[in-house]
């Protein structure tokens, strides 16, 4: 029943893309929409995108209520990135088809481009968050915030634009062609930044140093998490690299839980608890946090 969904994640590395010659020794091989996607893969990340964004729009009266009643300049941001990054998601989740069709190809790339580059502001812009105390509202720390997080997006944005517009390397596209050393190359020193920096912070908070970090057992969750999904993806592209289904076949399914399992998952570990309609909840919930994590057993000597 899921043929189509398998098909994709087994999605061959020699698969010509729309924005390269679709001819290998003289036989036309371009993909069409029906090739590389279908209804269950299509489902699979349009379905949780649409449920987060059904989501949103719900509690959107009460979210703004609260933050309008709480002055979180950085909160207020950090909201107003969810909901451009979910809107971008789900875009990018409802136009696969543009990959497979050589008319769209600068399209898509640029969708892409701009919702990967959303979604990565996230992420480094919540680490940012809360190593400052994400529940502040200093209008210094939000451009703090916002200046460390838009540097690292910036560069690694251009970075990505240069590659693919530049030297035509097809970083987001289904098939790779004859680059697909580069192509993964590339990915695997992408995913493994991000995930040494994921490793840095575990590291930190094992370490002496861990009175520096927030004493929120929420964030160490999130960031195991995240530490193991780039480190499997890094894993993957690794694979890849050399040749090997696997590694495609596992590389596109982390993709896909990215795009449909990543915003709700943020939302639910971080913002949820402070769009509670009642603050002594959150408190509740900080002191909870605050005792699991130890913080309270020298009242006890």
């Amino acid at each position: 029943m899921a043929t189509n969904l398998v098909q994709h994640l087994n999605a061959s590395v020699n698969a010509p893309i729309p924005s390269l010659p679709a001819t290998v020794d003289g036989e036309d091989r371009r993909l069409s929409s029906s090739d590389c996607h279908g209804l269950w893969y299509d489902a699979v990340l349009v379905v949780p995108s649409v449920v987060f964004l059904v989501y949103l729009a719900f509690h959107a009266k009460k979210n703004l209520k609260k933050l309008s009643n709480g002055s979180s300049y950085i909160m207020i941001s950090y909201y107003a990135l969810v909901w451009v990054a979910a809107l971008l998601n789900l875009a990018w989740c409802a136009l696969q088809g543009w990959q497979c069709s050589g008319g769209k190809a600068v399209a898509w790339n640029l969708l892409t481009l701009f919702t990967a580059s959303a979604m990565m502001c996230l992420e480094i812009s919540l680490v940012a968050f809360l190593l400052q105390d994400n529940y502040s509202s200093g209008v210094e720390a939000l451009a703090q915030t916002s200046l460390f997080s838009g540097i690292v997006v910036s560069v690694d944005t251009l970075l990505k634009a240069i590659y693919v517009f530049g030297f035509g390397v097809p970083l987001f596209m289904v098939g790779v062609g004859g680059t697909t050393g580069v192509k993964w190359g590339l990915w695997f020193f992408h995913k493994s930044l991000l995930t040494a920096v994921y490793g840095f912070i575990l590291f930190v908070h094992f370490s002496k140093w861990r009175e520096k970090l927030p004493p929120r057992p929420a964030f160490y969750n999130y960031i195991v998490v995240m530490f193991v999904f780039g480190a499997v993806t890094m894993f993957a592209c690794g694979l890849a690299g050399i040749g090997a289904g696997f590694g495609i076949w596992l590389y596109n399914l982390t993709e896909i839980c990215y795009h449909a399992l990543y915003l709700p998952f943020l939302y639910v570990t971080f913002l949820a608890d402070f769009f509670q309609e009642e603050q002594f909840l959150l408190d509740n919930a900080y002191y909870s946090e605050m005792k699991d994590a130890g913080f309270f057993d020298a009242d006890w000597d």
